[in-house]
């Protein structure tokens, strides 16, 4: 047999096996003698998907079927948002308290960064390190205030220094702190 003639009937048997797996793929699928027919026990309603597909290209849904994500008349603010809609502010894994100093390893360019909330020991902490804050031009975060004129007296304390109202929760879980004032620098965790 020639190399020619087995290249044939390799071939052949490809394109016979491959229409038998085709012929067999497009068959009806039978069900057993003896099972019953699928019954819906519950059907719940819901949603067609479709609309959703809308931002797929090529999905056959028209803009005007498409999901569109404000549901019935939405009120646009008139004020664009400001510091006051954040307060009040807590921080719940954050309280007062004393904080044991240890290094950390920060990249260097790190701005250091100080949390204080509206309470006695962070405004005597902020009155002790102020000068030792402002020339490390140190950013403070306030973990725990209640209202814009208790964040512009924190500021008034602070004199100069920037204050920005931020929930400490994710930096505390992330440094394993418990308590604040504390300054983060480039040394470390320090009281």
């Amino acid at each position: 047999m020639t190399v020619r003639i087995m290249k044939r009937r390799i071939w052949l048997t490809l394109v016979l096996m491959s229409g038998l797996s085709l012929a067999h793929a497009q068959a009806p699928v039978q069900r057993p003698p003896g099972l019953p027919d699928l019954e819906v026990v519950a059907d719940h309603g819901g949603e067609p998907t479709r609309r959703y597909f809308a931002p797929i290209g090529g999905a056959g849904v028209s803009a005007s079927e498409s999901y569109s994500p404000q549901i019935g008349v939405t009120q646009r603010r008139t004020q664009p948002f400001s510091e006051a809609d954040m307060l009040p502010v807590a921080s719940e894994r954050l309280t007062p308290g004393t904080v044991t100093p240890r290094e950390l390893q920060l990249p260097g360019g790190f701005t250091p960064i100080f949390l204080i909330g509206d309470d006695a020991l962070s405004r005597d902490w902020l009155a002790q390190r102020g000068d030792i804050l402002r020339d490390m031009n140190a950013v403070g975060l306030v973990v725990q205030v209640q209202d814009e004129p208790s964040l512009q007296a924190l500021r008034a304390e602070a004199e100069g220094l920037e204050l920005r109202p931020v929930s400490g929760d994710g930096l505390a879980g992330r440094l394993g702190l418990q308590h604040y004032p504390v300054l983060i620098s480039a040394r470390g965790l320090e009281q």
